[in-house]
């Protein structure tokens, strides 16, 4: 773990070498304003952290040994110790922090501030706040390139992709897409940017090299009207060959073939189901369903939901141990 020490009126990190826990789940619950966490073993919550006020975005570091929870109404990133399981420090974000990514070295954190426009960078070594980038109305998804030289940014009002050059910080394109864009992701060969769209009902799938849309996923569910039908989360295989997206009411998983970017299969889980993580190993997906307040465990290979945990009030992000 980390641990802090004070000198001279400066807080010091210091690393010592715990070894991360696998296969353990950490789930944000909006309403209930605390941190559930999975043992995937198990399949059960063996913890309950309480943390601030709408828990939203939440992530590992890419060392494993934290986990970092957008407190939206509070207007700050705390950060979980995943050895204690307790609540050690916060980071300094701008008004309503949503989502935010890393860079690939754990070294910058970007995160997207709904109340203020903008996506603030933050020093995670030195907890420190490096600036603002001004974006678009509502900001929300954020992902970054494979390469790391492009920063992406989803504005719910303005309805486009920001592309934010990571080296300069200054936006370079933007890219419209569908009403209300939520999550973006990234394929890991960085060939396609997959844009979620609530409104439109359209994941939009972008051309990074080209900065332009060049396809869409839609959907059609017998017995559903198409506004039911609202897209927010992606995961996608490390193959990039398969990609589940979360389509919100309508209390499904869509399961996608990446290459010809058609559905291939629906799978019912909770209601109102958000975002989602892969365990390490690809095995199982875990999805948040905010209506039901609990969480749908699908099995990848098999495409199947085979089991559901509760959690807390209104569970929104999920983040697993680094691969």
């Amino acid at each position: 773990m980390w641990r802090r020490y004070l000198l001279a009126g400066t807080v010091l990190w210091l690393a010592a070498a715990t070894p991360a826990s696998a296969f353990i789940a950490y789930v944000s619950n909006e309403k209930g304003n605390t941190v559930s966490v999975i043992d995937t073993d198990k399949w059960a919550v063996t913890n309950t952290i309480k943390v601030g006020q709408r828990p939203r975005g939440i992530e590992f570091t890419r060392d494993g040994k934290f986990v970092m929870v957008a407190v939206g109404d509070d207007d700050t990133i705390q950060v979980i110790d995943a050895r204690t399981q307790q609540v050690v420090d916060t980071l300094p974000s701008g008004p309503d922090p949503e989502l935010f990514t890393q860079d690939a070295q754990g070294k910058l954190l970007y995160v997207a501030n709904e109340n203020d426009n903008t996506v603030t960078i933050i020093d995670l070594e030195k907890r420190a706040r490096l600036g603002d980038i001004q974006v678009g109305v509502e900001p929300e998804g954020m992902a970054i390139s494979p390469d790391g030289k492009i920063l992406i940014n989803t504005s719910e009002t303005t309805n486009m992709a920001h592309f934010i050059d990571t080296a300069t910080h200054q936006i370079v394109a933007n890219v419209l897409v569908d009403a209300r864009p939520r999550f973006a992701e990234f394929k890991r060969d960085g060939s396609e940017l997959w844009v979620s769209s609530e409104i439109g009902g359209t994941v939009s799938i972008i051309d990074p090299a080209k900065q332009a849309v060049t396809g869409k996923v839609t959907f059609e569910i017998p017995g559903l009207r198409r506004e039911a039908i609202q897209p927010v989360g992606i995961g996608m295989t490390k193959d990039g060959k398969s990609a589940f997206i979360a389509l919100g009411p309508a209390n499904r998983i869509a399961v996608v073939d990446a290459a010809s970017h058609k559905v291939t299969k629906y799978l019912l889980v909770g209601q109102r189901v958000w975002h989602m993580a892969f365990t390490p190993d690809e095995k199982y997906l875990l999805v948040t369903n905010g209506v039901s307040n609990d969480v749908s465990v699908i099995d990848v290979p098999a495409q199947k939901v085979i089991k559901t945990i509760q959690v807390g009030e209104l569970p929104w992000g999920i983040t697993m141990v680094p691969q």
